[in-house]
């Protein structure tokens, strides 16, 4: 069960991920060693996963985000699996969803232009297996993105 001060830690640590033990100290008026100890709990719970940097893909050079929403031929016994783990090993793939419905999977799919994302796609994609439909939708802009959770 999370305290005031433990979702407070976790608050400040979404907003600057980068805050050390005496500087989350100083903001919550803890000492720093119960900081570390509060923050190693959480980590052990499992509450915080780690730390990670946010890379602008788009300052790299990679101006084309394309979601690929795919169905899979569900009569083999193996078409999840076997798409998710060829699917796993393509670079230029971002994120992988799965879903209850019409859809099976999700493909957030990254290239720096648009002839780049025409080989990726007819090379790897095309050749993921046990792909019955497939979708793409071109994305424009990114209207809100943010992991931060309402603590």
């Amino acid at each position: 069960m999370l305290d005031d001060l433990d979702r407070r830690l976790l608050r400040l640590l979404q907003q600057e991920p980068t805050l050390t033990n005496a500087e989350l100290a100083n903001a919550t008026g803890l000492n720093t060693s119960k900081v570390f100890r509060r923050i190693e709990k959480m980590q052990a719970q499992g509450l915080i996963l780690g730390k990670e940097a946010v890379i602008d893909w788009a300052a790299l050079g990679y101006t084309v985000e394309v979601s690929l929403r795919v169905t899979l031929d569900k009569t083999q016994p193996r078409a999840f699996d076997d798409f998710i783990a060829a699917a796993r090993e393509v670079p230029e793939v971002l994120e992988i969803q799965t879903f209850l419905g019409r859809v099976d999977v999700r493909l957030s799919i990254i290239a720096r232009d648009m002839a780049q994302y025409q080989q990726v796609y007819r090379t790897r994609i095309l050749n993921l297996p046990h792909i019955a439909d497939i979708e793409a939708l071109m994305h424009l802009s990114r209207i809100k993105s943010n992991e931060a959770l309402p603590i």
